[in-house]
């Protein structure tokens, strides 16, 4: 089977998960969110776009509905032993049929958790799935409860979040050696993707970003490419994953003589970076590290063209994002705890003078501090 964790570290994480329930009154939970179910099991796929639901209960069942598409997906990268199939036909009803699969596990009466809060579960859906259990069940939203589990990380899931850095740092290389006055974004995007895919790596869970000219101020993908002047500025935000795991990365190089604006963003930026990662302790907040990086932004005049977010955890994700929680915004009380794994990113668009700059990198939450993952400086990168 294609598994990356020893069967023991998937059963230590049911048990986790099933402790938080005893704690939580629940008798079993509902999970539409992949990263759930490749958690707790291996499970590893893409079909999560359709209806498929992994169930736990607080006994230590364990079953999956899915389709038949996932049948084979299911067997051969998870431990699952019981795997149910919904049937695709005319008036198809999954939800019934997960009904039936949770009346066959004893959960009739129950109190059950669910991840309402999932790409995996559609409004559509949920709405299905509230049907169907209506007196059945008791549905209690649990969205979170596998998620703060999944956000500190075991010895062997450090192990792949490094190697993910080694892969964002050979992109890095790649995409810095393809950058130069002429060039084409398509070459550098293609270099900094087979980087990654010729070190063992995998698909990120969102597209790379990329932009170059007034392009370079976006933070989101968008498609359309094109040739870098003489003088010129591009972004690239990118992961190097591995396993699923991933480890972030996010510069602006710039194409011939640096503006004074560049210079005066990318000290704010670094001045900035340093600031947040003194605040990247283990109980210190996420809220903490935010106002870190407002408050040096805002001594460097960079209020106006700063976010109201700066950063997020990471892990194993699946599309359409490789975001995880928690998130370091404005109040924010999560507590960081050791082995949490956390990208950083300062970033700054100045729509009046066209500028952008950022800079970004991801970290280990140790017992003293931040470990940076990136070998690169964080100097300002001229070409």
């Amino acid at each position: 089977m294609a598994l990356h964790f020893e069967a023991k570290e998937y059963k230590a994480r049911q048990r986790a998960v099933r402790r938080e329930l005893d704690k939580a009154g629940l008798d079993g939970l509902l999970m539409f969110q992949q990263e759930s179910m490749y958690h707790l099991t291996g499970y590893d796929s893409f079909g999560f776009c359709f209806f498929q639901c992994l169930y736990l209960g607080a006994d230590g069942k364990l079953a999956l509905l899915t389709r038949s598409a996932d049948l084979r997906q299911a067997q051969h990268t998870s431990i699952l032993d019981d795997i149910r199939i919904w049937t695709d036909e005319a008036g198809a009803d999954p939800a019934h049929q997960l009904r039936d699969m949770l009346e066959s596990l004893g959960a009739k009466g129950k109190t059950l958790g669910i991840e309402s809060n999932s790409y995996g579960l559609t409004h559509f859906n949920g709405k299905r799935v509230e049907a169907a259990l209506e007196g059945f069940a008791r549905l209690e939203d649990a969205s979170d409860l596998v998620n703060a589990l999944r956000g500190v990380k075991s010895p062997a899931e450090l192990a792949y979040v490094r190697k993910a850095a080694k892969l964002g740092d050979r992109a890095l290389k790649a995409g810095i050696e393809a950058t130069h006055a002429g060039a084409d974004e398509g070459d550098i995007l293609a270099a900094q993707q087979a980087a990654i895919f010729s070190g063992g790596g995998d698909y990120p869970a969102n597209e790379f970003i990329i932009g170059s000219g007034r392009d370079a101020l976006l933070c989101r993908y968008k498609a359309g490419r094109r040739k870098l002047s003489r003088r010129d500025q591009l972004t690239l935000e990118f992961a190097g994953v591995f396993r699923h795991y991933h480890a972030a990365f996010m510069r602006t190089l710039i194409i011939g003589e640096p503006k004074k604006r560049h210079v005066a963003m990318h000290a704010a930026c670094a001045a900035a970076l340093q600031a947040c990662e003194a605040q990247m302790r283990p109980g210190r907040t996420a809220g903490d590290v935010f106002d870190a990086h407002a408050r040096v932004m805002d001594e460097h005049g960079m209020m106006e063209h700063r976010l109201n977010a700066c950063g997020y955890s990471l892990g194993a994700k699946f599309t359409p994002s490789w975001m995880d929680s928690p998130m370091f915004y404005r109040g924010n009380p999560f507590v960081l705890k050791p082995n949490m794994v956390m990208f950083a990113h300062m970033i700054l668009m100045d729509s009046a003078t066209g500028s952008a700059m950022t800079l970004g990198r991801t970290y280990i939450i140790g017992a003293k501090g931040a470990e940076a993952l990136s070998k690169y400086p964080l100097n300002l990168m001229v070409r």
